[in-house]
């Protein structure tokens, strides 16, 4: 399989602006992902898909393939799409740029996912830790048993209406695509559920594009908060120890 990773960045957002560029340890946001994506040797190409001409002069000083794309994009799923337009691959995969602890195992684990060639989309899922589990911050998921994903929620999945203990699994923001599902994902309106949660990947479930989701040990932190990138900060600064 040919794969194109992308890495989605922009500066605009609203909870943390210029977080893209915002340093941990010394380095850059996105290059801590840059850097981590370019450790997984399964890969044939990697870019970083952005509107902010900043985000693109960073990458050409450091030599890093990049890509401007339309500002217009309401979520990375849209940015892949246009990537796709212009780069034929087999699978698309969509390493969200505000996950600076992004690992080469992640990747594998994905692509291991999408070697079922009749997988459109395919993402990743990891035993939630129990601070997590009333996180809104942190996205749940639900799976049938053949893998598919039932729902995705930043409420608590599943609920226990008996207490006592329970598995909950937390989403990571990391998926595979194959370039019919990006067509169609472009093409369908933003759906209620997607609305509601502010979850693009629903949209691919009310219109029933099923996503498999693996799993792997390893979790992740989405910096979306000042708190978040504290948080991020003392991991990585734990592990250069």
């Amino acid at each position: 399989m040919k794969t194109v990773a992308v890495i989605p960045a922009r500066l605009a957002s609203t909870r943390l602006p210029r977080k893209m560029l915002r340093e941990i340890g010394g380095e850059p946001l996105i290059a801590h992902v840059y850097t981590a994506v370019r450790s997984c040797s399964l890969l044939d190409d990697i870019l970083i898909a952005t509107d902010a001409t900043e985000i693109a002069d960073l990458c050409r000083a450091r030599g890093w393939r990049v890509q401007m794309t339309s500002s217009t994009h309401r979520s990375g799923t849209e940015r892949v799409h246009e990537i796709a337009q212009n780069i034929a691959a087999d699978i698309y995969l969509n390493i969200q740029g505000d996950e600076p602890l992004v690992r080469r195992e992640h990747i594998e684990a994905l692509l291991e996912v999408m070697k079922d060639p009749e997988v459109p989309v395919g993402t990743l899922k990891t035993p939630a830790a129990a601070e997590d589990f009333d996180n809104a911050n942190a996205v749940k998921v639900v799976t049938a048993a053949d893998g598919n994903a039932l729902y995705f929620s930043r409420a608590s999945l599943p609920f226990n209406r008996d207490g006592g203990s329970r598995s909950v699994f937390k989403h990571l923001g990391f998926y595979g695509y194959r370039k019919p599902a990006l067509d169609q994902f472009v093409r369908l309106p933003e759906s209620s559920l997607e609305r509601a949660e502010r979850l693009e990947q629903l949209r691919f479930l009310e219109n029933r594009i099923p996503i498999r989701v693996g799993e792997t040990p390893f979790d992740t932190i989405g910096v979306d908060t000042e708190e978040d990138l504290r948080r991020v900060e003392k991991i990585l600064a734990a592990s250069r120890r």
